[in-house]
C-alpha cells in the first residue's frame, strides 16, 4: 500500500540530466526550504513524496495519509491538506 515517506517541494524548471523533475525532501518543509534560496517558496509547489517515488500536492496526500492510517490524531485535521505535523 502507497504511503506518504516524508515533505517535499519542487520547483518548476529544476531538472536533472535524464530530463526528471528535482524533488527536494525534507521531514518537514521548513527543513527543506533551509537548504537554500533556490528551493521554491511557493505554497503550490509544496506536497510530499510517497513510498512509490511520486510527488503528490497536500490534497492528494492527505488521501493517501488517511488510507495508510498514518494520521496520529484524526481530531486534529485542518482541512483536505495534509501537513507533516499530521504525520508525526
Amino acid at each position: 500500500m502507497e504511503h506518504i515517506l516524508c515533505a517535499a517541494i519542487y520547483k518548476p524548471g529544476d531538472i536533472d540530466l535524464a530530463g526528471n523533475r528535482l524533488i527536494y525532501c525534507g521531514h518537514r518543509h521548513c527543513n527543506i526550504l533551509w537548504q537554500g534560496d533556490f528551493v521554491s517558496r511557493n505554497p503550490h509547489h509544496h506536497g510530499f513524496l510517497t513510498s512509490t517515488g511520486r510527488f503528490v500536492d497536500r490534497k492528494e496526500a492527505m488521501k493517501i495519509a488517511i488510507n495508510a492510517n498514518q494520521i496520529l490524531d484524526k481530531n486534529e485535521i485542518r482541512g483536505d491538506q495534509l501537513f507533516s505535523e499530521d504525520l508525526y
